[in-house]
Order: structure tokens, then sequence, then C-alpha cells
């Protein structure tokens, strides 16, 4: 899978890489000759006393180095370029996918695995990236070379080699082994880490106001240690391989210096061919041990390649059609004709047989108990996710057969959460519709009742991520004002009345036919008071349909309108 990831994402900077490979080999031959340039200079020149010789071969020999620098260098800036190319292509393919994603699919995966897919995965990708350019491309040719080269200076000595090599590729082989299933516990543990601190971010006044600081000490306390145990294995037989390694190759060292001494006795060898070949084999051990180091980083790379595929691979439930029609002009009416929908796996729909008819200029009401079924509803008119059963139409046409974003610019929706990205006010409510002036923004938020508290702090007051510098009725607001600056032929408001006092819910309800324009409106409420004057009231109950009409009608002959009714309000209150 990393070795697929990878040639798909190194194809636009083929010039780059040959390139790097290029540089590699100059730079390997350069370093490869400089051994033999030395031991002729002990032989011919030291020995001998030609200072002459010396000098010209010192010279040629700081001309490779040069040549050699400028190599490693070039190639390491352009194989640098690639690999963070790679990264952030890899980063942006990621998040594009993501962003198609529906509701089911986020959810499959998280957000805390979402997030270390595309940060540490990638980067873990990207490493090796680096790591290949400038190790792997370089380590088979310096370790053939080396062979080659110290066979030219001797081959008796050179059997050395048969036991050496092999012995140091088994020993990082058996280490880098035991490594692979270590790195893929340890990407889930991080997952781990990031759920539990995303929790406890975002839930801190739930933690301190039920005073469970202890107890979410002790969930991340036992997160932190099992990545840290996990990462202590790796660690361990990291420090296993760079002793044992090093015990390898000062063996072979000590060997070459000990059967090279009784060949230099015996006239059989040069003093300079056993310092030659003294240095061949270093270059033959240390590309073996840089070797080693990417069967450290390839394993943990490979996991995280299988989980970036996993996110790149997956297919959106949500796509548009080969060939999608187009949206009718003038308002929109959006219908849904016996829709039935239920989540992958569970045991009964969670909505049974829904037929409902939003039109232009009219208010529909959507009340229920909590699991109803409410905001699985609201989550089929803008597509966010597709029924199971029955049709949703938009325009008397599928939306199944219509260009999501097309679909999705007629309908504006508050959702339950007031969720307000960080910036100002005025970046806020634009996000919505980024070319309206600030007169409309005012408007926006005059309609939304919001423009009382904006005033005293000006449209390029600061909001914090998720809008926590604001109350959850100043969320709210806000997320209205959002939804009403964009033009829309159906305004969703899902639950968005919840944290405003009656008064304010009334003002910001007897303003939006005007604020929005005779488009249709759908509020979706557990308070009765916020739906009862609306032009027809669909009751809800364990995902079916059991009564619709105005509250007038449903409180003669509908129990379940009148339980949550008289759960709310007395009956005087109620009539």
């Amino acid at each position: 899978m990393l070795l697929t990831l990878l040639r798909r994402h190194l194809r636009p900077y083929r010039r780059d890489v040959t390139v790097v490979v290029l540089l590699q080999f100059v730079q390997t031959l350069a370093a490869l000759s400089l051994p033999s340039l030395n031991a002729d200079i002990i032989d011919n020149g030291v020995v001998v006393g030609d200072t002459g010789y010396i000098l010209r071969v010192g010279g040629i020999m700081l001309l490779i180095s040069a040549v050699q620098v400028a190599c490693a260098v070039s190639a390491v800036y352009l194989g640098a370029r690639a690999a963070t190319s790679v990264g952030r292509d890899l980063r942006r393919a990621v998040f594009t996918r993501v962003q198609r994603f529906s509701v089911a699919e986020a959810g499959r995966f998280g957000a805390p695995s979402l997030i270390t897919r595309s940060t540490n995965d990638v980067q873990q990708v990207q490493m090796v990236t680096l790591m290949t350019f400038t190790v792997i491309v370089m380590a088979p040719i310096m370790m053939v070379g080396g062979v080659v080269m110290a066979l030219r200076q001797d081959v008796g000595l050179s059997a050395l080699l048969l036991v050496v090599v092999p012995v140091l590729l088994g020993l990082i082989v058996v280490i880098a082994l035991r490594m692979g299933p270590l790195f893929k516990l340890i990407q889930g543990r991080i997952d781990r880490i990031n759920l539990v601190m995303r929790e406890q971010i975002s839930g801190v006044r739930v933690i301190r106001a039920f005073n469970r600081q202890p107890s979410e000490r002790q969930r991340f306390a036992r997160a932190n240690s099992e990545l840290m145990g996990t990462s202590l294995s790796v660690g361990y037989l990291m420090a296993l391989m760079f002793p044992a390694v090093q015990v390898v190759i000062n063996a072979s060292s000590v060997a070459v210096v000990w059967f090279g001494a009784g060949r230099i006795d015996s006239g059989a060898m040069e003093v300079g061919s056993l310092v030659a070949f003294l240095n061949y084999l270093m270059q033959i051990l240390m590309s073996v041990l840089m070797a080693s180091m990417m069967f450290m980083m390839v394993p943990r790379a490979a996991v995280s390649a299988d989980r970036i595929e996993a996110v790149l691979g997956t297919e959106p439930a949500i796509v548009a059609p080969a060939r999608p029609r187009r949206l009718p002009a003038g308002r929109t009416v959006i219908e849904l004709d016996r829709v039935s929908f239920g989540y992958a796996g569970a045991a009964t729909p969670v909505l049974h047989d829904v037929s409902l008819r939003l039109e232009p200029g009219c208010t529909t009401a959507i009340i229920g108990s909590t699991g109803s079924g409410k905001s699985t509803l609201v989550n089929l008119l803008p597509r966010l996710v597709d029924a199971t059963g029955g049709v949703v139409r938009a325009g008397g046409v599928d939306v199944r057969e219509l260009e999501p974003a097309e679909l999705r610019a007629r309908v504006s929706v508050v959702p339950q959460r007031a969720y307000l990205f960080s910036g100002t006010i005025a970046s806020t409510l634009r996000f919505a519709r980024p070319g309206a002036t600030d007169e409309e923004l005012w408007a926006a938020l005059e309609a939304a009742q919001a423009s009382e508290f904006v005033t005293g702090l000006g449209l390029d007051a600061r909001v914090e991520q998720g809008g926590s510098n604001f109350s959850g009725g100043q969320r709210q607001r806000l997320a209205i004002a959002r939804a009403l600056l964009k033009p829309a032929d159906l305004y969703v408001f899902d639950d968005s009345f919840s944290a405003l006092d009656y008064a304010t819910d009334a003002r910001l309800r007897a303003g939006l036919p005007v604020a929005t324009a005779g488009a249709a409106v759908l509020i979706v409420a557990q308070r009765v008071a916020t739906i009862r004057d609306a032009d027809e009231i669909v009751v809800l109950d364990d995902g079916r349909v059991v009564g619709r009409g105005t509250h007038a009608g449903l409180m003669e002959d509908n129990p379940t309108y009148q339980e949550i009714v008289l759960s709310q309000l007395s009956a005087q209150e109620a009539a």
C-alpha cells in the first residue's frame, strides 16, 4: 500500500526524482573513489616520499570531494522539496475526501482519527519519502560498489564480507519484524489520545460542573500510559539494534586488521590497500546501517499509508449523478414522499413512512420527544444523508438526481448545535454569503434579535473557536443571522430557539416571514411555545408521523400532542 501511495503521488514530481537519483549516483561514485585514491597516496606517495604525487592525487581528491558535497546538497534539497510536496498533496487529498463524506462516513472514522490521519500519518509517509531520496537511493549503490571496490583491493580478505553482511542484515530484519505490529498499535493509541483530549477540551465545563477532574485525569493517564508503554517497547528494540550493529561493525574491523596484518606481512597486500579495504568495509556496513533506519521507519509509514488509503479509498455515499438534472427556476417546493431511513447495522429504522410537503410562504413545525427522528429528517432535506426508503424531491425532482451543491444552495440550515468558526462576527456571518455588505449583516442581525448585543461589540469583535466567548443564546442568534443572510427557498431551524427566552423567541418568530422573504420555513422544536403558531404542525413519535394539523386541531384529537403540550403548559395556556 505504501509503494502504491507513493507511486501515485510522486508522479507529478518525476523530474525531481530522476535528478535526485542521478545526483545520488554521482555522489556515491565519488565517495567510492576516494579510498582507492587514498591508498595510492599511501603506497605511491607516502611510502616512497613522493611529495608531488601526494599533492597531485590530493588535489584530485579535493575536487572529487567538492563534487560529492555539491551533489549531496542538491539531492537533499530536491528530495526534501519532493517529499514535502507529497505531504502537502496527501493532506489536501485527505481533506478534500473528508469534505465529501456524508454523516455516516465521517462518523465511522471519527473526528480524532481523521485528524491523526491527515497530520501524524501524513508526516510518517512524508518522512519515509525524504529518507528514501537521501538513504535508500544511495545505500544499494554504496553497498554493491563497496563490495566491488573491496574485491579490487584484496579478494581473499573480501571473504569476511560473506559472514559480516548476512549477520548484520539478519539482525536488522529480526528486530524490524518485531517493530511492525507495534507501530500499528502506536497509531491507534495516538487516535485514542486525540479522542480523550478532544472530549476533555470540548467538555471542560461539564467536567468541572460535575467535579470529574480526577476521573478524567485517570482516563487520560491510562491512554497516555498505553501509548508510552508501546513507544517504550519500540524504543527498547531500537536501543538494542544500534549497539548490536555497532558490535558487528567493530568486530568486523578487528577481523580485517587481524587478517590483513598477516597478508601484509606475507607481502600479499599493501598497507594502502588495507586502509582502503577498511574504508570500503565501513562504507558497506554504513549503507546497511542506513538501510536499517529505513527498516525502522517503513513499517510505521506502511501502517500510516494503510490508514490514509482507508480514507482516500472510501467512496462517499452522497455523490453527484453523472448527468445531474437542474432545479426549476423560482421557489422550490421540497417534499418527502413515504420516506424511511435506517442506519447501517441498526435493528430498526429511525424514520418510517414519513411524508411532508414544504411550500413557499408556509411555516411547518415538527415536534416530538427526544429520539423521535427529528434531526435525521432535517439531514435528509439538504441531502446530508440519503433516504433508505421513499423519495425526497426538490422542485419535483428526486434529490439523488441533482447536484448536491445546487440543492444545498437552496436550503439554509441552523443546526441543533450552533457552531461558529473562529474569526470576527462579520466573517462568521459572511460564511453564508461572502459578498454581503455591512448593511445586509445588520439587517440579518436585526431579524435574528442579535443586533442589540452586537452593537456594543461591533462587527469586528473576535469570535473564538466554536463561539466559546458567547453565551448559548448569543451563539444561537448569530447562527440564525448567518442562516438568514443566505438567500434560500427553505430555511430550517433545528431546535434553534431552545436557548432563547420566550420574549426573544416570540419577536424572532414574528419577524421570520419578512426575513425569509416568503420562503418555506421548517421549525424543529421540543418547546410548544415555539411552534404553536405554525401553519402546520407535524407530530413525530418513534420515527412515525402520528399527527398533523394546527395547534388547535391537534389539541382536540391527538393524544401524543396533548401529552407534549400539557407537560409544558397548563390547560389554560394550551387553549
